[in-house]
């Protein structure tokens, strides 16, 4: 997977994707959404590292079955507020 940390002013903001969706556009109905590298590209890690940055995350942005599926099984994301976009999945969260 490929992360991407900010530190904002609201806090840190956590842009997470498969390797396999970076650059790419998916489309479901009238939604049209592109995995930018400019928001999305960052490093490759691994699923601790992923969690590792979830947890400490107030925003964050995930697309991708596997890191999706992931956010899901570590209870970071329910999996009614997914949306399907074509042949991936995207979710956010934000803690108040």
């Amino acid at each position: 997977m490929i992360l991407r940390e900010r530190d904002t002013q609201e806090g840190l903001l956590v842009a997470v994707c498969d390797d396999d969706v970076l650059g790419e556009t998916f489309e479901a109905g009238d939604v049209s959404f592109t995995v930018s590298e400019e928001f999305y590209g960052g490093d490759e890690v691994d699923e601790s590292e992923v969690v590792d940055s979830l947890t400490r995350a107030s925003v964050a942005n995930i697309v991708g079955t596997e890191a999706v599926s992931l956010a899901i099984e570590k209870g970071f994301v329910d999996e009614e507020s997914v949306l399907d976009l074509d042949a991936t999945k995207h979710a956010q969260f934000l803690r108040v």
